[in-house]
């Protein structure tokens, strides 16, 4: 009796994780499926753009519905501004070029000097869930660490940065709405990272979804009762309305995601 009880809790072990990389692999299989695409040089930028406007799609609705339907208002940051059609076209005009303009040949360099190797097997599940948590962290103190020192040296504010800062009151498109430089140095944030973890590319790729989506609700400028910093306990996460907080204010709240560096650096604002 004292035998089987271990053992069939190591069976169930077993049989999940056996589970959670068929899942895996059932995914990594329909992904590589379409290798021609991935292995491409204008993969990353197409991933890239139509994860960004889907994740905004939503948030877009919202900012027309909301002037007909006036029970939306209460998941209004701010709900005295709300974005117009002449606000929205510059946002999308500016990401289209830059990843046209700018993304691509960089993407088109990196696929030239370090072609995306495939590999057969899927990851297992605590792998993605490590590697996307750690990837999430790196860039939450790096995006720190350059967005506090663009604030604080005036040039790099004025030269970079300012021009993120146009809209006090954000929405989904603002999201990148930035200099060339900010969206290069983020970007680079955002690739590097895995690359130095080593990380699986499905782990990468779920890694940059997350990332990108984090970013999007993070000027969305909705505080929906299902917005992720209301499903991470103790206020480790900062969310949408820490981040218009910083748009409203400008010195504090620096970090995109999390809130434990603006609390060790003493530039953390609580949002009401």
């Amino acid at each position: 009796m004292n035998c089987s009880l271990p053992n069939s809790v190591l069976l169930r072990y077993t049989m999940d994780r056996q589970r959670d990389r068929l899942c895996l692999q059932s995914l990594w299989d329909f992904v590589t499926a379409k290798e021609p695409l991935i292995k491409s040089p204008i993969f990353p930028v197409l991933f890239s753009f139509t994860a960004y406007m889907a994740f905004c799609m939503p948030y877009i609705a919202l900012d027309f519905l909301i002037t007909r339907l006036p029970s939306l208002r209460k998941y209004k940051i701010q709900p005295q501004n709300y974005p117009t059609l002449g606000m929205m076209v510059p946002c999308i005009i500016q990401s289209v070029y830059h990843h046209a303009v700018l993304i691509f040949p960089v993407t088109f360099l990196h696929w030239y000097w370090r072609p995306m190797n495939l590999p057969v097997r899927a990851p297992e599940l605590p792998e993605v869930l490590l590697g996307v948590g750690v990837c999430l962290l790196l860039f939450d103190f790096e995006y720190f660490l350059w967005h506090l020192l663009h604030h604080k040296v005036p040039w790099l504010y004025k030269t970079f940065h300012k021009v993120h800062h146009k809209h006090v009151s954000t929405f989904a498109l603002t999201t990148q709405y930035s200099s060339v430089w900010e969206l290069l140095s983020l970007g680079f944030f955002a690739a590097i990272n895995p690359v130095l973890l080593g990380c699986h590319p499905l782990t990468e790729m779920i890694f940059f979804l997350i990332n990108i989506w984090l970013s999007v609700e993070d000027h969305s400028g909705y505080d929906l009762p299902w917005s992720t910093h209301r499903l991470v306990p103790f206020g480790l996460y900062g969310g949408a309305p820490h981040h218009d907080l910083h748009h409203l204010k400008f010195k504090s709240n620096y970090a995109p995601f999390f809130t434990h560096w603006d609390k060790l650096f003493g530039t953390f604002t609580k949002s009401h």
